[in-house]
Parts: structure tokens; C-alpha cells; sequence
């Protein structure tokens, strides 16, 4: 086993050759609804470089897809198969998570082969015990079902790891833990990003998430992630609104519905702006839809209409900021990027950002999906896979999977 200087396990701890490794990875993808088709291989090529590693390994995928009552709630049948088309190899499946059928298949694997179970949320086990009942879990049928057939159980469910599900920590007091590449990459980037010296360090916060975006705002600022926060999309609004700006009732009424405790998050952005004053960089102007129309934010704004975009004077003081930075955090678009006539913002900024030579990194669905439209993803150090997860971790909430992953270190190094 080779020393490591993080506190998990990694695919280098080990040498798994000719050994049954349960992979358990986040393959959770976007499904059309009138084929049932995977529409995005984002997922599943974030964790090739593990594949690869495992490539002389006997490999038994668990995954999940959605969850119940939800109509891309699905069987991993398609998963394998459109895993086998990426990778050019054969990718096999059984429809069960566990019992005879498995116990077989697993049997017959041969070392350098996959295969692939059944959606893990299928089963009330993964997602009915309580994720601080470790014995539940480890009495579970999925635990003693497919435990005695692991020699190690390797984890890259970076999207998930803020999820103490039974396949994603069941495992880890009884067999060793290791982080795959994907989670590997993660932890190193984003712990890079957050220790980093370099200043000003500037986090961009935007999109349409508030609540999310408002706990890492809080979270970098009180500890000194962050000397500056720059605000847009209903992110910036909210700051407005906070700041006692008359937003307009279209655009009140978007936070009050998409968050039940808006009042809550109202309050905490008008403490943040009292608390760091100059700090949080909010629009000074904006465009204006379906007018289309550019206003300055002292203007009145109108009732009838959404804040779609920052307007040019906000664009030229944010790239400013911009250009200053040292080190940079991305989440979310400046606003309604999809719709040329409101993509502006959006363009302008991540293009500046992916001009400065300091530590970029990116995270966030409709945050990659700007930057894979501008051709901008390579110009990032590192770009997150992560929605939920990633914003959870930078905001310093408990990361299960994480925990799991340095508690099984603890217990398996030296054995």
C-alpha cells in the first residue's frame, strides 16, 4: 500500500488487479421523455479516468437514476448499454441489486470485465434507513447480500457524497472504502481553491438559486474564503431586494414562490450586506424581459417584468473586479443565458474570467452547460460535476460519503 497525504483511501492505496471492486458511481442523467434516451454523457465520462484505472479489475457498477415518483425514475438497462457505446466495451447487466442472479453473474466476471445492477433506489433499503443508523444498514439485504462477494468497495459518487444512503456508506466499517479519481479530483481542487493564499479571491454567485448561493456567500465571507462576492441573476435580486431596491413584483413574486423560506433568506443577505459593506457586488443596471429593454437598477421597474440580464455598466465593473482577482469561484449564469437576446452577461463574464491567469474554478449544471456552449471548459482549472454536493461542501455542510471514506482509512490502514 503507498502512503497518501489525504485522509482516504485512494485507487494508488491499493493494487487491485484480478480483484471484485464494487464501483459505486453518480450516473444520473438527463432522460427525454418520449424516447427514453440518455441525453448527456456528462456523467458518465466524469468517471473514465477511474474506469481506466480498474481496467485489469473485475467491476460491479452501482449506481442510481432519479428517485421514486419521478418519470425518468428508471431501470440502469439503458445505462449499461450507453455506458458500452462510450467506452467501446462490453458493459453487462442484471436487473437486481442483489440474490441468486447477482451472486452468478459476479461468480463469472472475468478480471477487466463490468457489470452492471439494477438502480440502487429501487429498493427501499437505499433510501428508507435513517443515515445515521450504520447497523440498520449493515443488517440490510443489500449489505449481506453483496458484501461477501467485494473484495474492495471504490467510491466516486462525487454528486451524491452529501448523501448517506446505504450503497453510499453501508459499506465502510466492514470493507475498505476508497475514493475513486472523480472524488479524488474533487476534494484536492476544491480544498486547493478554499486554502489558497492568493488575494482578492472573488466568488461569482448567480443563477436562479438562492438558498444555495446565500449559504456559500455566508460560508466564504465569514471564514475569508472570499474577500468579494459578485451577484447575478435572481442572486443579485435578492441582494437588491435585501438592500431595500425595488426589484418589481414579477421578480419579488419568482423568490417568494421557488423559496418557502425566503423571508429567512432575505434577512441573511441584508446581514451579509450590513456585515460586509462594499464587499458584495451587486447590478447596477439590467436587461429587461420581454421589453428587452436595458434600465439602471435606481430606475423604477416595472411590475410586468423579469430582470433577465446584467446591463453594460454592471458587465464593465464586474470584469474590472475580474481582471483584479487572483483566484476565482464560478456558480451560475449572470441570467436567461439560453435566450440569445438575455446571454450577454453571461458570455461577457465567463469570458473574462477565462482570461485571468489565477486559479479558476467553476461548478454547477447550467454553469457548465454555459461554458461547454461557449467552448470556454478548458480554460478552467477545474469544472465540478457537482450540483447539490459541490455547493453543500463549499458551504461547509457534513459530507457523509466524505466521512465514511476518512472513517474506513482509519479502520483498514495497516491491515
Amino acid at each position: 500500500m503507498k502512503g497518501s497525504k489525504l485522509d482516504f483511501f485512494t485507487l494508488d492505496s491499493f493494487d487491485l488487479t484480478d480483484k471484485t471492486v464494487f464501483l459505486r458511481l453518480d450516473i444520473n442523467s438527463p432522460i427525454n421523455p418520449i424516447t427514453g434516451e440518455i441525453t448527456g454523457s456528462t456523467r458518465f465520462l466524469a468517471h473514465f479516468e477511474t474506469l481506466r484505472t480498474l481496467s485489469r479489475s473485475r467491476v460491479v457498477i452501482l449506481a442510481h437514476q432519479s428517485r421514486p415518483g419521478k418519470e425518468d425514475f428508471t431501470s440502469l438497462r439503458s445505462h449499461a448499454l450507453y455506458l458500452q457505446r462510450l467506452l467501446g466495451r462490453k458493459v453487462k447487466f442484471v436487473d437486481s441489486l442483489f440474490g441468486e442472479d447477482v451472486v452468478r453473474a459476479v461468480g463469472e466476471l472475468k478480471s477487466g470485465e463490468i457489470l452492471m445492477l439494477e438502480n440502487t433506489r429501487f429498493y427501499s433499503e437505499e433510501i428508507d434507513i435513517d443515515g445515521d443508523d450504520l447497523e440498520t444498514m449493515e443488517k440490510s439485504h443489500i449489505v449481506k447480500g453483496l458484501l461477501p462477494l467485494i473484495d474492495y468497495f471504490v467510491n466516486d459518487a462525487f454528486p451524491a457524497i452529501h448523501r448517506p444512503q446505504t450503497t453510499l456508506v453501508g459499506f465502510h466499517r466492514l470493507i475498505p472504502n476508497i475514493a475513486g479519481r472523480l472524488i479524488e479530483k474533487e476534494i484536492v481542487s476544491l480544498e486547493r481553491f478554499m486554502k489558497d493564499d492568493s488575494r482578492p479571491k472573488v466568488a461569482i454567485l448567480a443563477g436562479s438559486k438562492i438558498n444555495e448561493s446565500i449559504s456559500v456567500a455566508k460560508n466564504f465571507l465569514d471564514k475569508g474564503i472570499s474577500d468579494r462576492v459578485i451577484t447575478g441573476g435572481v442572486v443579485g435580486n435578492a441582494f437588491l431586494w435585501a438592500m431595500g431596491i425595488d426589484i418589481g413584483k414579477k421578480n419579488r413574486d419568482f423568490i417568494v414562490r421557488s423559496n418557502k423560506n425566503w423571508e429567512d433568506l432575505i434577512n441573511t443577505c441584508k446581514d451579509l450586506v450590513k456585515k460586509y459593506d462594499g464587499n458584495i457586488l451587486v447590478p447596477q443596471d439590467c436587461v429587461l424581459n420581454p421589453s428587452k429593454r436595458r434600465v439602471a437598477i435606481s430606475q423604477k421597474m416595472p411590475d410586468n417584468e423579469l430582470m433577465a440580464d446584467i446591463g453594460v455598466d454592471t458587465i464593465v465593473n464586474y470584469i474590472d473586479e475580474i481582471r483584479k482577482a487572483k483566484s476565482i469561484f464560478l456558480n451560475g449564469p449572470m441570467g436567461m443565458y439560453e435566450m440569445s437576446e438575455y446571454a450577454a452577461g453571461t458570455r461577457e463574464i465567463m469570458t473574462a474570467i477565462s482570461m485571468n491567469p489565477g486559479m479558476k474554478i467553476a461548478g454547477g449544471g447550467h454553469t457548465l452547460n454555459a461554458l461547454e456552449k461557449l467552448d470556454l471548459m478548458d480554460k478552467f482549472d477545474h469544472t465540478s460535476t457537482g450540483g447539490g454536493a459541490l455547493i453543500s461542501y463549499l458551504s461547509g455542510d457534513p459530507m457523509p460519503v466524505l466521512e465514511a471514506l476518512k472513517e474506513s482509512k482509519k479502520i483498514f490502514s495497516g491491515n
